[in-house]
């Protein structure tokens, strides 16, 4: 039986907001330390709007909200810095700096994280960029990578840190068909050894081949797969 020492998020009673604007009532849910998850629903479902409200990028006004050990409900903004390193967080537009080399966006994440010693960010930069199979790509430009490659510097950004759980919004959205099942793979992977994934996608053909917990947002609700039966529309 899990206890709450096992959760990397917990999730009671919350509503979650765009703009003014309620999106999600009365969410609950909890995530494992080690867990697999998808999150799902139509466009406008409030899929974003819960992830960015579960890094502090939206602010949290009614429930509470337990994530990597912080409580978001109670935290100052001097906080978030601190939570944030113990997340990964992965975008469907990439956001790299398309003037900077491979090398120095990953110098730039550091560097914002409290990285000093540039012996040890060499050698954590090469160790991350290894784990994504991208040895040897330092100093390329991004416009020099595939869009696939691109986001796999994205994925190695959001590891520098050792993040207890990567947050992916639409990680594969941008990619191509072939390439986007190869970055799943890497996400799967990462999450065998240890790391939490919480996931937002479309892509049913993910869903039905590797299946995995789900959350699903409509109806200003998140349904979750744990709890209940649902249909899995396609046009999520």
């Amino acid at each position: 039986m899990s206890t709450e020492q096992d959760y990397i998020i917990q999730v009671k009673k919350a509503t979650i907001f765009q703009g003014e604007h309620p999106v999600l009532d009365h969410v609950d849910f909890n995530i494992l330390q080690d867990e697999f998850v998808y999150l799902i629903g139509k466009t406008g479902s409030g899929k974003s709007s819960l992830l960015k409200t579960l890094y502090a990028d939206l602010p949290l006004e009614i429930g509470e909200i337990q994530m990597v050990g912080y409580h978001i409900h109670q935290m100052n903004e001097n906080e978030i810095p601190f939570m944030r390193r113990k997340i990964g967080i992965i975008f469907q537009d990439f956001e790299l700096f398309y003037d900077r080399t491979v090398a120095e966006n990953l110098e730039f994440i550091m560097g914002a994280t409290g990285w000093r010693d540039q012996a040890k960010m060499k050698v954590r930069m090469a160790e991350v960029l290894m784990r994504v199979g991208l040895g040897g790509v330092n100093n390329k430009m991004p416009h020099q990578l595939s869009g696939g490659e691109q986001q796999r510097v994205v994925i190695a950004r959001a590891l520098i840190n050792e993040p207890k759980i990567l947050i992916a919004d639409e990680p594969t959205g941008n990619l191509d068909p072939a390439v986007s099942e190869d970055i799943f793979k890497l996400f799967l992977e990462i999450n065998k050894y240890g790391t939490a994934v919480l996931m937002a996608t479309h892509n049913h053909f993910f869903i039905e081949k590797y299946p995995a917990r789900i959350l699903k947002c409509t109806d200003r609700k998140v349904l979750d797969s744990d709890k209940e039966h649902f249909n899995l529309s396609k046009t999520y």
